[in-house]
């Protein structure tokens, strides 16, 4: 019996190639066949790297598939996204903050992953009952580590703020103004 793993994944060393061919099919030349895109999905789950190819150039596909499995995601079901979410989102597009957005999320995704990588650890094997408990007991933990994530994030958006008055600053001088 496979024993499921809840911890964050880990990714692996080897990156699984996926080369997706004209007529929209993909296949894993790890295993020399077709899958899917919920397999490419469940791959992505289990923490392998996966970089997909467009089989006539060679083109990355990757971020593409990724995208795509989100959209399907969110269009089924329980959607992680709001839409003001969604629209935030595009509206950093082409804005100067554009690449610091990226980051940004990139690091708060990385924080909250670990908070639930370290939660699930500590709640394996527990019975509803001692879960009820753990939490009860567990408060100030789970404020402590919440408070690391918050400020994890303030010192990202603190970063970003820096930047964002060098890169103000050094345009005003550009213009020879002074602050």
């Amino acid at each position: 019996m496979q024993e499921e793993s809840h911890s964050a994944p880990e990714a692996s060393t080897a990156q699984r190639v996926i080369k997706k061919y004209p007529n929209r099919r993909l296949y894993d030349t790890s295993t020399s066949t077709y899958i899917t895109l919920a397999e490419v999905k469940q791959l992505v789950m289990d923490g392998e790297s996966v970089s997909v190819r467009d089989a006539k150039t060679g083109d990355d596909l990757t971020r593409s598939i990724l995208l795509q499995i989100i959209l399907e995601e969110e269009a089924g079901g329980a959607p992680m996204f709001t839409e003001a979410v969604l629209a935030n989102i595009i509206r950093f597009y082409g804005h100067a903050m554009q690449g610091f957005m990226g980051a940004y999320l990139e690091k708060n995704v990385q924080a909250f992953t670990e908070i639930q990588a370290r939660m699930t650890e500590q709640s394996q094997a527990m019975t509803p009952e001692m879960w009820s408990k753990y939490m009860h007991l567990q408060s100030p933990m789970l404020k402590g580590m919440m408070g690391t994530y918050v400020e994890q994030s303030q010192a990202v958006f603190a970063q970003v703020q820096e930047q964002m008055q060098k890169q103000t600053e050094q345009m005003l001088g550009a213009f020879g103004i002074k602050r």
